[in-house]
């Protein structure tokens, strides 16, 4: 068969047709590209007010539109060179390339819209995109040369026996191997859109678009598995007995697992936490950044990530300091000395927290006389920010940098530690009195 081909080739290269074919296949692939950038642009224009759906059909769907508008315009010219009784081998050639080059195109956009959303394609997804365009032409080639029936019935006739009365062939297993990983890709992409569009859903709690959005991927990925083992004839009551198996396990060697899970998702159904929020569990404080099933993950205002298991968040006490309100109280404290007008320090310290950027105007800061200390008047500044994910050091720093200044300029005298020598100095001025009178002479008699 491969031989052929070879001559059918050979005899094209020196037929007059060869020209056609040319033409052909480039007018094609140029009329196709062509077209692909035209509905691009059109669509660029018209997508901004569509809907997110449209968009994504759009998006996908322009990467494999140029391959296959060459793809219809090719099969075209096939059918009209056999009506002509004119030779079409390299087109015959051509159809396949096409279609291997649109596969390529749509399993790479798939790929990288489950594993790399959010960034780059990392090394591994890069190496199985070069996998997978290397399978993808060696099918193409294999098909071209004529070889799929001849490996196919090759795989057929390798039996596997499983068993006493089971058996697959070789071609079986591929099938469903194929079909299973399909699935899945498929299941994890439409996954990944629907993510996308709950969390866009403003209306919306976060929570409740989160759970569903973890509730839509699982629901879509075992369906997906279902599907594809219906495909290759397997059995499904069969799994009757492995849920069995795995409810025992599940018992057993898994209840943290478990419950892990299960707090996972009442967590995320009773709007406990949600992502953003301040909280402080056990020695751990920080930004809630992720609510997964499993675990939470919580960013320190040092950057540090910390992971925590959902049984932690529902067993013990949480401090939630964003749960109703977002703003947060914070203050600083100084020692005014004995004597200083408040009634003018007050205002001024007020003035100075109010005129951080990042304090909330309400509600307005504050100033508490807390104690009447051994140094001074012992003042309370009080102030509310709407950020408490950034944390209130600098806050503080900024409204201590301004008090300075206005102790720097003699608006405020601060108060010092002093030590009352009254007492001391009396009892001093005995000592050297006691020691300065002349002692009586022990020789002397009286006249």
């Amino acid at each position: 068969m491969l031989m052929d081909q070879l001559a059918d080739i050979f005899d094209d290269l020196n037929d007059p047709s060869l020209l056609w074919q040319v033409g052909a296949i480039a007018s094609s692939v140029l009329l196709g590209w062509l077209a692909a950038w035209l509905l691009q642009r059109f669509w660029r224009g018209r997508s901004d007010g569509a809907s997110s759906a449209l968009r994504l059909g759009i998006e996908s769907f322009s990467r494999i539109v140029a391959p296959l508008i060459a793809f219809g315009l090719l099969s075209f010219a096939k059918v009209w060179f056999r009506s002509h009784h004119i030779h079409y081998q390299f087109v015959k050639i051509a159809i396949p390339l096409l279609w291997s080059l649109a596969l390529i195109r749509l399993a790479f956009y798939v790929l990288h819209r489950v594993f790399a959303r959010h960034g780059p394609p990392g090394a591994n997804l890069a190496k199985i995109e070069k996998a997978l365009a290397f399978v993808a032409w060696s099918a193409a080639a294999v098909y071209i040369l004529g070889w799929w029936p001849d490996i196919y019935d090759f795989l057929d006739h390798r039996i596997i026996v499983l068993g006493r009365n089971n058996k697959v062939s070789l071609a079986d297993i591929l099938l469903a191997s194929v079909s299973v990983i399909v699935l899945l890709v498929l299941a994890l992409w439409a996954g990944a859109a629907l993510e996308e569009r709950l969390l866009k859903v403003q209306a919306m709690h976060m929570s409740l678009r989160v759970v569903l959005a973890r509730l839509g991927r699982a629901v879509l990925i075992v369906v997906a598995i279902l599907v594809s083992l219906h495909w290759v004839g397997v059995d499904l009551t069969v799994l009757s007995v492995f849920g069995g198996a795995f409810g025992v396990g599940l018992g057993l060697g898994m209840q943290r697992i478990a419950s892990n899970y299960v707090s996972g998702f009442i967590i995320l159904l009773e709007r406990s936490l949600s992502i953003g929020d301040m909280i402080t569990v056990d020695k751990y404080s920080g930004k809630v950044t992720q609510i997964n099933t499993r675990y939470t993950v919580l960013q320190g205002l040092d950057g540090v990530e910390t992971v925590l298991p959902n049984e932690m968040l529902i067993s013990g006490p949480v401090l939630n300091q964003t749960l109703s309100v977002r703003a947060v109280r914070g203050s600083t404290r100084l020692s005014v000395a004995y004597g200083s007008d408040l009634e003018h320090i007050i205002p001024l310290l007020i003035e100075q927290a109010a005129a951080s950027p990042r304090v909330l105007q309400e509600p307005a800061p504050g100033v508490s006389v807390a104690r009447f200390g051994p140094d001074g008047y012992e003042l309370d500044l009080g102030f509310w920010i709407g950020d408490p994910e950034n944390g209130q050091g600098g806050v503080v720093s900024d409204i201590n940098r301004k008090i300075h200044a206005l102790v720097q300029a003699g608006e405020i005298r601060l108060g010092y530690p002093s030590v009352d020598t009254r007492l001391l100095d009396a009892h001093i001025a005995t000592v050297v009195a006691r020691i300065t009178q002349p002692a009586p002479n022990p020789t002397s008699t009286p006249s």
